[in-house]
């Protein structure tokens, strides 16, 4: 396939209109995520909650009418999403269980505190057939043991490390806690005794690679934290997957001007590069970036390509932070505008608008407070928030 050129402008409209981040959301409800989430792979989790978790606020970027209930229950009811490792803690379509399975047998050769799991693992699993799902307080183990952050008491080691198998799966969450229950219960038979799908490591490194460039939607060959958690992916071996995946004709070469390196996208996407080509002017909306999410995966690409550079500062000692403790980047149209610090005050029901910078150079109109008004109240809503506060920052009164 011959190699594409596109301008920066370009790139950095192909990202988003396939990330569903530019023009009109066209991503809606329920059957919206999955959209989506088929459309990138996956997104990535964690837990931290200060105005909504990583997988929600990606998703609440995209999604029309999305709600924190909507994804618990394509999760936890419909059995259509689940959690798992794919980007570190990631969730996927429960379809793509079978492409896993040399993660969870990596795990199972390869985890700390093994004979401590072992001992107890014939007394977990029948916990769970006796009570159907369980938390680590259901399970009485007196002993703490050795995990990949310290000590941890056993009753949690085990459940965590049956969940790295993939014997257990993640039931229902309620606030911190986690419920397991038996994978083969809940994931449909014919993926779960699926066989591994995969003739040899190469060809599970393709299609790692390829699921890693879907997820972003442009990349390079070269380091980047977008490979994160592939495994065997050193210099020599990714220049192969990458010959192959170009010949195999399922990856395009994409030359972006003022860029040395060439970027790739998935052959299936050309038709995205050649929509946005042919698109008159987007609508420009204001959107508020999950610090994990997809489309900030390689910080290295989105500063090439954005002029923006993010680092997310929540393991940083404060007194170091040039910013703050969960800081999500300001996307308005296809540039990166600033960044706000926003906190959910559960008890008050209230929306902080905690600090909010504006890029050096860069002024704001009245056009954009419009969408940042917008795109606030869409916000406020989707914490469950009643009220706005902390708009002095932004020079504007806004109530819901």
């Amino acid at each position: 396939m011959d190699t594409r050129i596109l301008s920066l402008n370009q790139a950095r409209n192909f990202i988003l209109f396939k990330q569903g981040l530019l023009g009109a959301k066209r991503f809606n409800g329920k059957s919206g995520i999955m959209d989506y989430i088929h459309q990138v792979g996956c997104v990535q989790f964690d837990p931290i909650d200060i105005c909504g978790q990583n997988a929600e606020l990606t998703l609440q970027s995209r999604i029309n009418g999305f709600t924190k209930s909507m994804l618990a229950e394509l999760l936890y009811t419909d059995r259509a999403l689940i959690d798992y490792f794919d980007k570190n803690l990631s969730i996927f379509a429960i379809e793509d269980w079978p492409y896993f399975k040399r993660i969870r047998l990596f795990f199972q050769s390869d985890i700390h505190s093994q004979e401590a799991i072992a001992l107890v693992h014939d007394t977990v699993i029948n916990t769970i057939k006796a009570k159907g799902y369980v938390c680590s307080k259901d399970l009485v183990f007196d002993q703490k043991v050795s995990w990949y952050w310290g000590n941890t008491s056993l009753a949690r080691v085990a459940l965590e490390a049956l969940y790295y198998f993939g014997e257990l799966i993640i039931h229902h969450k309620n606030h911190t806690f986690k419920y397991y229950a038996l994978s083969e219960h809940y994931i449909p038979k014919h993926l779960y005794e699926a066989k591994e799908p995969f003739a040899s490591e190469i060809d599970y490194l393709k299609w790692k690679v390829l699921r890693r460039i879907k997820a972003v939607g442009l990349l390079w060959n070269r380091h980047s934290d977008a490979f994160l958690f592939i495994g065997n992916l050193k210099t020599p071996m990714r220049n192969q997957v990458f010959s192959e995946l170009k010949g195999d004709n399922q990856i395009i070469e994409v030359s972006v001007e003022g860029i040395k390196d060439k970027l790739f996208c998935l052959a299936e996407d050309e038709y995205l590069i050649d929509q946005v080509m042919t698109m008159d002017k987007l609508l420009k909306r204001v959107e508020f970036i999950a610090p994990l999410d997809n489309v900030m995966w390689d910080r290295k690409l989105i500063k090439i390509l954005f002029d923006f550079e993010y680092s997310w500062e929540i393991y940083t000692i404060k007194t170091k932070r040039q910013y703050g403790y969960y800081v999500l980047p300001i996307l308005y149209g296809n540039t990166f505008v600033g960044r706000i610090e926003l906190i959910n005050q559960r008890q008050s029901h209230q929306l902080e608008v905690h600090n909010l910078w504006f890029e050096q150079n860069w002024q704001p109109t009245k056009l954009f407070y419009r969408a940042f008004k917008q795109a606030l109240q869409r916000f406020a809503k989707f914490n469950n928030c009643e009220t706005i506060v902390g708009m002095e920052k932004a020079s504007i009164d806004i109530k819901i």
